[in-house]
C-alpha cells in the first residue's frame, strides 16, 4: 500500500503516521532524513542539493522527486510506503505525480489529516516537555494529555514532576504562522497539493480534532 500523508503542524501527522506503519509494516518515508542520507553518502544527487543547502537556497524539485523515486525503489518498499513531508505545494504535487506515474508506481491513499488553524496553533504552543523525560505528552490545550494540577502546581500527567518547560521555536509564533500560511494556502500551497490529488486517487480526510486514539480508529477503518 503505497500512501501520501498530510496534516498540519500540531495536528498530530506523525504519531498517525507512526500508528499506520507500524499497522501496514511499511516504511515510514521522510524527506528529510532523505536530503541527510544522500548527502553522507555524497551521492550524485546528494552533492547537487548540498551546493543548494550551502548557499541557503531551497533544493529544486528536479532533485527533490529523483531522491524520492530512489528511495522508493529501495527493498524496503516493495510492499508499500508512507511517505510525509512531500509534496509541500501545488507545483510539487504536480511534478511528483508525473514521476509517478512514469515509473509506474501507483499511489493508493492520500491521508489529509483536518484541522483548522487556530487549534493547530494552539496545540503547538500548548506543548509541554518534562525535565524527567520529554516523550511524556502534555499539552495545555488537548484535554485527552492536559498535564496535572498537584498543590497549586502544574505537573507532568505521566510522572509528576514540576519542571514542565516550552520549546523556543513552540513560542514562535512568527514561525508557526508562517509554516501554517503555506499549508493553509488552497491555492499554491499544501491544501492545494490535497485537492490536486483528490481528482486522481483516493483521498481519505480524518478529523484532526479528535483524540489520538479517536482519530487513528477512524483511519484505520477508511484504509481497511
Amino acid at each position: 500500500m503505497n500512501i501520501l500523508i498530510f496534516g498540519p503542524n500540531g495536528s498530530g501527522k506523525g504519531t498517525q503516521g507512526a500508528i499506520v506503519q507500524k499497522k501496514y509494516g511499511v516504511p515510514h518515508i521522510e524527506t528529510g532524513v532523505i536530503f541527510r542520507q544522500n548527502i553522507s553518502q555524497k551521492t550524485p544527487l546528494g552533492e547537487k542539493a548540498k551546493a543548494y543547502i550551502d548557499r541557503g537556497e531551497l533544493v529544486p524539485d528536479d532533485i527533490t522527486i529523483p531522491m524520492i523515486l530512489n528511495r522508493l525503489k529501495e527493498d524496503d518498499c516493495k510492499q508499500g510506503w508512507l511517505l510525509d513531508g512531500f509534496p509541500r505545494n501545488l507545483a510539487q504535487a504536480e511534478a511528483l505525480w508525473t514521476a509517478l506515474e512514469k515509473e509506474k508506481i501507483k499511489l493508493d491513499y492520500v491521508i489529509e489529516i483536518d484541522l483548522d488553524r487556530e487549534t493547530a496553533k494552539k496545540r503547538i504552543m500548548g506543548r509541554r516537555l518534562c525535565k524527567t523525560d520529554n516523550n511524556h505528552p502534555n499539552n495545555i490545550y488537548i484535554d485527552a494529555i492536559k498535564p496535572h494540577e498537584h498543590d497549586g502546581k502544574t505537573v507532568c500527567r505521566v510522572c509528576g514532576c514540576e519542571e514542565l518547560s516550552t520549546r523556543a521555536d513552540d513560542q514562535d509564533t512568527a514561525a508557526i504562522d508562517k509554516r501554517h500560511g503555506i499549508y493553509y494556502d488552497t491555492k499554491t500551497g499544501t491544501l492545494a497539493a490535497v485537492n490536486y490529488f483528490k481528482n486522481r486517487t483516493k483521498v481519505i480526510t480524518v478529523d484532526g480534532s479528535k483524540g489520538v486514539k479517536e482519530v487513528s480508529e477512524e483511519l484505520l477503518k477508511k484504509l481497511a
